[in-house]
């Protein structure tokens, strides 16, 4: 998979067409939406051990946050991978996970079978000082509005304040909007040591600074990494 054209240039992708993108690969019967999301789960498990060798030999605490959407979905087999490779896992929902979209509701099955899911406003209860990484699988690159929610703005202060988890968000940070790179409205937003993203980098990735200088936003994000789901 090239993630950059010939003149090495980073390519990008906006949300609407990778959106269509991944309905032609589903409508076509390359793929099902299940696969993509289990792909994707993968994707960001191997991002994580790839930047931080250490996580992979031994078993550490983490937490994923999971929205309401298909981005949630890709959270909770980000979960069930982990709980797999032996760490202790907690997992906090925002929003109803009775109404998630049919794949992530059956990723949320899958966790539920071991597992369990806590309201997102008990992740104020954490202790983070004794969790190696923070996973945001709030709301990826579907976001385009402010996120104003009380419990969520606490959250993310609350995490903010925390020195200890690695933090990393699966497509964009929760709260960032995809084409900009900013909160939209000057909404609240969740800040990440690693984005991992699909297929492409969204526009939000990157930015020009000077001569054509092109590097991940120091305010999305430390560094970027794209995965190939076999789009």
């Amino acid at each position: 998979m090239k993630t950059s054209d010939s003149e090495g240039v980073p390519r990008t992708i906006t949300s609407d067409e990778m959106r269509a993108l991944e309905q032609e690969a589903i409508a076509s019967g390359r793929v099902t939406g299940l696969e993509l999301m289990e792909r994707a789960g993968q994707g960001v498990v191997e991002a994580i051990f790839e930047e931080w060798p250490a996580m992979a030999k031994d078993a550490h605490r983490a937490v994923v946050l999971c929205g309401p959407g298909n981005n949630g979905g890709d959270g909770y087999v980000v979960a069930r991978l982990l709980r797999d490779a032996g760490w202790g896992v907690e997992v906090f929902a925002y929003g109803d996970t009775r109404s998630l979209p049919p794949d992530a509701r059956t990723n949320y099955d899958r966790w539920m079978l071991n597992g369990s899911v806590s309201e997102i406003e008990h992740a104020l209860d954490t202790d983070y000082s004794k969790c190696d990484l923070v996973v945001d699988a709030l709301f990826g690159i579907g976001l385009s509005r402010p996120i104003t929610s009380p419990v969520l703005r606490d959250v993310f202060k609350h995490l903010s304040r925390a020195a200890q988890p690695v933090r990393v968000a699966i497509d964009v940070p929760s709260g960032v909007d995809s084409e900009t790179g900013r909160p939209p409205d000057g909404g609240s937003a969740l800040r990440a040591d690693l984005t991992v993203t699909f297929h492409a980098y969204k526009p939000c990735h990157l930015r020009e600074a000077g001569a054509g200088v092109i590097s991940p936003p120091a305010a999305l994000a430390r560094f970027v990494k794209v995965k190939d789901i076999g789009l």
